[in-house]
C-alpha cells in the first residue's frame, strides 16, 4: 500500500500545532487551489474523536466528495481520520507531534489506495503521490507559518 511520510519542524508550543492541524478552517485556506470546502459534519471549528467532516473538492479536473472521521485522538500528541466514504479504496492519515529542542516535530504518515487494481497502481505511481505530497507540503507549510507567526492563535480563538 502507498505512503507517505513527512516530517515539518515548527517553532511553536505542541498544543497550537494539534490544534492547527485539526482546524477545519485552517484546512480549508489551505486547500483553496482545489477549490476544497466542507459540506457536511464538521464544517467549522476544530475537529474531535467521532467527528466527521465531508470535503467537497476538485482533483484532476473532477469535483469529488470525501467523508473521513477522526478515528484516534490523544491530545496533544496523535489523532487519525480516516475515510468513511470517497474514492480512495483506503485512506489513513495519521498526525503525530513531538517536543524536541524547544520545536515540536508534526509528522504525517498518510496511508492510501487506489481503486481500479492495476491501473490505480499505475496511476499512483505516475500522478496521485506527487499530488498528495504537494497537498500536504502546502497544508504542513500553512500550519508552520501559522503557529510561528502568532496568526494561528488568532484563528484558533475565533471559535
Amino acid at each position: 500500500m502507498p505512503s507517505i511520510e513527512l516530517t515539518t519542524v515548527i517553532k511553536s508550543d505542541i498544543y497550537t500545532c494539534f490544534d492547527l492541524a485539526r482546524s477545519i478552517d485552517l484546512h480549508k485556506l489551505s486547500t483553496q487551489q482545489t477549490n476544497e470546502i466542507a459540506i457536511d459534519g464538521k464544517i467549522t471549528g476544530l475537529i474531535e474523536m467521532g467527528e466527521f467532516v465531508t470535503w467537497q473538492a476538485t482533483h484532476f479536473g473532477i469535483r469529488q466528495k470525501l467523508s473521513s472521521e477522526i478515528t484516534a485522538f490523544e491530545r496533544p500528541f496523535h489523532f487519525r481520520d480516516e475515510q468513511l466514504k470517497g474514492i480512495f479504496k483506503h485512506f489513513k492519515h495519521d498526525h503525530f507531534f513531538e517536543e524536541q529542542d524547544g520545536c515540536v516535530h508534526m509528522k504525517d504518515v498518510f496511508e492510501y489506495a487506489s481503486p481500479f487494481g492495476f491501473f490505480g497502481k499505475i496511476f499512483n505511481y505516475v500522478l496521485l503521490t506527487r499530488h498528495l505530497r504537494k497537498l500536504l507540503l502546502v497544508r504542513n507549510d500553512m500550519i508552520k507559518e501559522f503557529a510561528e507567526s502568532g496568526k494561528g492563535k488568532n484563528l484558533l480563538e475565533q471559535k
